[in-house]
């Protein structure tokens, strides 16, 4: 009995990666393969040939060559001086046509993903780290029901019941006309406006789960090549629970304590982190569910209201029941969002095919129970006033204040049990993330609600009694969008503290500039040019102080807005009448200006989202943000955008083993910006003996600087010194005029070390007979342009040395030219 369960335990631990193929001797062909970065690119642009063939893949990500090395592995004597290239184009994965910036509407799911990856280094924190995927998925939840709930304002509150309860708007608007009071007709009644109102809701809620659904099939559900190799790890296979991302004995700054005889793999290294299916599948039903049931709350909750206040011809207790029913499904909602977190050890292909059909589908019949419920006639039933869509975003808006609380208290603590110093906020960036969601889901739904309001109520002001035709949205809305100029005002001080010092950072940087080039007589406008371009490369170290400040500030001043909404029941502007004439007016200035604000703001970021998916330039300006958060899984949203990388680690990490497998060649994997996340992340993901026999080159990478910083538990010291062990070797090459790009910070081992920089950019200061014309400081970009490239690769090529075979002892193969592991 033992020996059969330790059998099975054993097959549980069997993890499936890319598979090796034996092949009987080597070719002696070397191959880079090439992986760009944010902004796009093309396969000719990168082989820098227009004739180039497709190799593998499709049209949205491929392997690319030119046409002239198709035949390259027959023909080994042609690559002696080079290597070669292969150019991994991804850049489909994220851009598109211009439908696709409606993605951009979805940020708050977005960025509230990305808390999740933001998690802190956990070392023996099993309990812990569930707990903060937990709290990150409750949050996520409460985003998609405070989306639902600002459709419900729009639709239920703002133009059934308030503007067609009213004629004096709905008389102006013909489109209305069927549904006026004024008309006497079917639909004329509270119950049965608010029936047909919310098929808009439900039209959204149904249009996010139909996304969710199409991009869950073209990315989750795609299986990555298969193999068999044991898992190195030795915590247990809990699918119900958030795996912890790192063993102990990889994990954590300090010490990492004597070296395993084997590496211990990463939470990026196994199996089932690009293999979400399960998960994504289980969310997208609770979050459809929880828009559905949003839904039916609003329309069943005015009729029961009513139902209980007056004698009608509706029995009471109906109202009681479909209440009973809606606290019912929420209660398995939560259950099912907090019951199981990410598999991760292995792929698992299990779906919960009852769960997923029946928990949307039951929610759905609720709502319809709910409509028709509403639709009952009730004469005499007339709409007063507004919805109580006040409470629900006061309970909403305390609710995540509270879970980013307890956030991060969880964060606090993980941190104070592996403190790292690059962690940015010292662990707080996850919580901090997760409030600026908040932020902004509150500042979307609360622009779009004041905007309609603002259009129905036509030359009066909601609110402010001054001739208002609508009630108007809910108070605590105007409060939301008065805090953001004060938002804006508070920045002002950090933003020009930030700016004095870069200023003194560059003049500080113009003697360095001048000694590193050697100028006797230096031109003072190009020193200047070089000194302003590092020290604002700079700025980006910054970031998670400025990111910090914005979401403490949000947090203070929500819960002053929550306070000022429930405490005077009015509008900023009226709350503040008898303050004194000059509080009066910043306090009217503060809600038009907000009010304003928030809704050029949402239109504007529409535009320029759509701007930047269809302008490469414009995608560059932001594509940093964009692919750094739609490079990680669905953990937490199923509806944020989909994770590009769920394709493209798994097209680079079957092609690199594939080949190697069949030529028993060498290969440099070369990846600029965040294609080097992505090599990475391929490279972790390759059986031991194909790892030792490649080579990682990086450059312009935000590997440590970015994901290193603010994703600890995944690129922290820990993971990135397994990598580099498990490597055949890595160089990485680095600016000191590169916003993005950095070092690694691996050069304390034994063994060459990882970093090369800072490379001198521009190349030359001033015009020489080898350089004509005026060099252009690169930054970010154009790595390979500098000779410094070309030497390297080179140099990991030679290290890699070539596979010869010959007959040895038994007949084994050996490899000439290197003598192990060159990287330590």
């Amino acid at each position: 009995m033992g020996n059969a369960r330790n059998a099975e335990s054993a097959r549980e631990r069997v993890t499936h990666v890319p598979p090796v193929t034996q092949a009987p001797q080597s070719t002696g062909a070397a191959l880079e393969l090439l992986v760009h970065g944010v902004g796009g690119a093309t396969p000719q642009g990168m082989l820098d040939d227009p004739r180039i063939t497709r190799v593998t893949g499709d049209a949205t990500a491929a392997v690319y060559r030119r046409t002239g090395d198709i035949d390259a592995e027959q023909h080994p004597e042609r690559y002696r001086a080079r290597p070669i290239e292969e150019a991994y184009c991804w850049s489909n994965l994220t851009s598109g046509n211009g439908s696709r910036a409606l993605w951009l509407l979805l940020l708050p799911f977005m960025v509230v993903n990305l808390a999740h990856w933001m998690r802190p280094t956990a070392r023996g924190r099993t309990r812990a780290v569930r707990l903060y995927g937990v709290l990150v998925r409750l949050v996520a939840l409460s985003l998609t029901v405070l989306l639902t709930a600002a459709a419900c304002e729009v639709a239920l509150d703002l133009v059934a019941w308030q503007c067609a309860g009213v004629p004096d708007c709905s008389n102006q608007r013909s489109w209305l006309g069927f549904l006026s009071t004024a008309q006497g007709g079917w639909w004329s009644q509270p119950g049965r406006r608010l029936a047909l109102a919310a098929v808009v809701p439900t039209a959204l809620v149904g249009l996010l789960w139909y996304l969710s659904n199409r991009t869950w099939s073209a990315y989750e559900s795609q299986r990555p090549l298969t193999g068999a190799e044991p898992d190195d790890g030795d915590a247990p296979d809990d699918p119900t629970t958030d795996d912890p991302a790192t063993d102990d004995r990889t994990a954590g700054g300090g010490d990492p304590g004597p070296a395993p005889t084997a590496v211990v793999r990463p939470a990026l290294g196994r199996p089932g982190f690009w293999y979400g299916r399960r998960l994504v599948a289980r969310l997208r039903a609770a979050h459809t569910a929880a828009g559905f049931l949003t839904v039916a709350a609003a329309v069943a909750g005015a009729a029961a209201r009513h139902d209980r206040a007056a004698t009608g011809p509706v029995p009471g207790f109906l109202g009681s029941l479909i209440e009973a029913m809606l606290v019912l499904g929420t209660l398995v909602v939560l259950w099912v969002v907090c019951r199981r977190g990410r598999s991760e050890r292995r792929l698992d292909n299990r779906l919960d095919r009852a769960l997923i059909s029946w928990l949307p589908g039951a929610a759905l019949a609720l709502l319809v129970l709910a409509a028709v419920y509403a639709a009952w006639s009730r004469p005499g039933w007339v709409s007063e006033g507004s919805l109580p869509g006040d409470v629900t975003f006061r309970v909403l808006t305390v609710g995540q204040g509270a879970l980013v609380v307890v956030l991060a208290a969880v964060a606090l603590g993980l941190y104070r049990r592996t403190p790292e110093p690059r962690t940015v906020l010292y662990g707080l960036g996850g919580p901090a993330v997760a409030m600026l969601a908040c932020a902004l889901g509150g500042v979307m739904s609360g622009g779009v609600a004041q905007r309609v309001a603002d259009w129905l109520d036509g030359s009066g002001t909601p609110g402010m009694g001054r001739a208002p035709v609508i009630e108007g949205p809910p108070v605590l809305l105007s409060w939301q969008a008065s805090v953001i100029p004060v938002l804006l005002v508070l920045l002002v001080v950090p933003a020009a503290v930030l700016g004095v010092r870069t200023w003194l950072a560059a003049r500080a940087l113009e003697p360095e500039v001048d000694q590193e080039y050697g100028q006797k007589w230096p031109d003072a406008a190009r020193t200047r040019q070089i000194a302003r371009t590092r020290a604002t490369a700079a700025l980006t170290d910054s970031a998670p102080w400025l990111l910090g400040l914005v979401s403490g500030a949000t947090l203070l001043l929500g819960a002053g807005a929550v306070a000022g909404a429930w405490v005077s029941g009015q509008v900023p502007g009226r709350a503040m009448d008898g303050a004194g004439p000059f509080i009066e007016s910043v306090a009217e200035a503060a809600q038009s200006t907000g009010s304003w604000m928030v809704g050029f703001g949402f239109i504007l970021f529409v535009t320029w989202g759509r701007r930047a998916y269809r302008d490469a330039s414009a995608r560059r300006t932001i594509g940093i943000l964009w692919d750094v958060g739609t490079f990680w899984p669905r953990a937490a949203h199923p509806f944020a955008p989909p994770c590009y990388a769920e394709r493209a680690v798994p097209d680079l990490a079957s092609r690199m083993s594939g080949w190697t497998g069949l030529t028993r060649g060498r290969l440099v994997i070369s990846g600029h910006s965040q294609g080097s996340v992505l090599a990475a992340s391929a490279v972790w993901q390759l059986p031991a003996e194909t790892r030792g026999r490649v080579a990682l080159l990086t450059y312009g990478s935000p590997i440590e600087r970015l994901y290193g910083r603010w994703f600890p538990a995944y690129f922290g010291p820990g993971p990135l010194r397994g990598l580099h062990r498990s490597v055949h070797c890595w160089r990485n090459l680095w600016r000191a005029t590169d916003p993005i790009g950095g070092r690694v910070r691996l050069d304390d081992g034994p063994g060459p070390e990882v970093d090369r920089g800072p490379l001198r950019d521009p190349l030359v200061y001033r015009r020489t007979p080898e350089h004509p014309l005026p060099e252009p400081v690169l930054g970010h970009s154009d790595y390979q342009a500098d000779p410094v490239f070309a030497e390297e690769r080179a140099a990991l090529l030679a290290r890699l040395g070539p596979v010869v075979p010959r007959q040895g002892d038994g007949g084994t193969e050996e490899t000439q030219g290197s003598s192990g592991r060159s990287s330590g």
